[in-house]
């Protein structure tokens, strides 16, 4: 694969993974950017067809959302092993000092100690503090090293962080198995065993625990089978801990210490989405605008974005929708819509074509009012699995027709 083709396939996972599988950090910025982000993401099926620069310029504000809160560990230098020797049983884990850290302050090298106490048997090496409240470090329990990466942080009530990570969508992230459920005394507890690349490119695989606990904890460990996330040969047939050791360490009361020290959160407002298309809005106004005998299935999707997928009797074919208000957006507007032409009503137009195996067929408009709707039909039933047909059940004109109708408004 070349360089430009890796990146170009390496964004958009960045983009899809953060969409649904929403592995946030929570900080600041991402409570104060939260709303933006979310539209960020859903211009992922623009960056396949503009490429580039352009696709660069969709990342945005919502670039906090791109990395996920677990840091490369590709990354991390060398260090001195050391044995882990944790049972998770709760019992307190070790805490390494930190000469810069402000009172109170939360620091990579004791969420890492703490990892390390609850750790199954092994030796830890390769360890990276450097991001505030997480690091990474490469566990070896004798079957082969494997990296990990976790951070922990407080958010407030009313946090989408706490409410919004769940299982993602398998027509768009691949997995071999998710669960995603309430917690004894509140909070929300997501086991994942997936991949780094859903195209399996590379076999590595990647696990995770995600917690949001009652009291505003949210905790996250990510594993692979392999010394970094990306770019090292697979070192294990799965990564070292089972979905039930992953529970065991993120639920784990020696976590409780570093909890306190974070200063008690405000309350956070929930999401504004009274100007926003719904999920079920979007698919109602498309459902009508479907050409006859195609009927919407498998629906998913969130506030400004649907998926469905349909079947013509050749194949099932993915469909995806993304609605957003760039009225705004100047810079971003004549990068992608510069050199279309206009429509009589105004609105501007651009087609494209990305991939064949599966491949992904875009008509993406910006409406006079400002609001821009993109719409992408997949020659799969899903955008990972390859092509069951060799064009989507949805001609370009028929995308045309339905993102330019004249339904869409921008609302006030």
């Amino acid at each position: 694969m070349s360089e430009p083709d890796k990146f170009e396939d390496d964004l958009l996972y960045a983009l899809t993974r953060t969409g649904e599988g929403f592995r946030t950090e929570p900080s600041d910025l991402l409570a104060g950017g939260y709303q933006r982000g979310r539209r960020r993401w859903r211009r992922r099926s623009t960056a396949a067809v503009v490429g580039g620069a352009a696709a660069l310029a969709l990342v945005g504000t919502g670039a906090v959302y791109l990395t996920g809160s677990s840091p490369r560990p590709s990354a991390v230098p060398a260090a001195a092993p050391s044995t882990a020797g944790g049972s998770g049983s709760g019992s307190a884990a070790p805490v390494a000092a930190a000469s810069s850290a402000e009172p109170g302050e939360v620091t990579g090298e004791e969420v890492l100690a703490t990892l390390r106490g609850l750790l199954p048997g092994g030796r830890t090496s390769d360890e990276n503090a450097g991001q505030r409240q997480g690091g990474t470090l490469v566990f070896d329990d004798g079957r082969g090293r494997a990296a990990m990466a976790v951070s922990v942080n407080r958010v407030g009530a009313g946090s989408p962080v706490l409410t919004e990570n769940g299982c993602p969508d398998r027509k768009l992230v691949p997995y071999d198995a998710c669960t995603s459920a309430g917690l004894p005394g509140g909070g929300k507890l997501t086991l994942f065993q997936g991949y780094e690349y859903p195209n399996k490119q590379a076999g590595t695989k990647r696990w995770s625990a995600w917690l949001g606990g009652a009291d505003g904890r949210v905790i996250e460990l990510t594993e692979w089978n392999a010394e970094a996330e990306k770019g090292a040969p697979d070192s294990r047939r799965t990564p070292p801990l089972s979905p039930e050791q992953l529970r065991a360490v993120v639920t784990d009361k020696a976590w409780d210490g570093i909890i306190a020290k974070f200063p008690e959160p405000r309350p956070e407002p929930g999401p504004d989405n009274g100007k926003e298309y719904g999920k079920d809005e979007i698919l109602a106004i498309v459902a009508k605008l479907l050409p006859s005998g195609l009927t919407e299935t498998e629906t998913g999707g969130q506030p400004g974005y649907a998926n469905f997928v349909v079947d013509d009797g050749k194949g099932k074919s993915m469909v995806e929708i993304n609605v957003q208000d760039w009225s705004r957006d100047d810079k971003t507007k004549e990068e992608l819509f510069g050199s279309a032409r206009a429509q009589p009503d105004g609105t501007r137009v651009v087609v494209g074509k990305r991939g064949s195996n599966p491949g992904m067929w875009t008509v993406d408009t910006l409406h006079a009012d400002g609001l821009r709707v993109v719409i992408s039909a997949f020659n799969s039933g899903t955008q990972q699995t390859p092509a069951t047909r060799s064009t989507p059940a949805l001609s370009n004109d028929q995308l045309k027709a339905i993102a330019t109708a004249p339904v869409w408004k921008l609302k006030k």
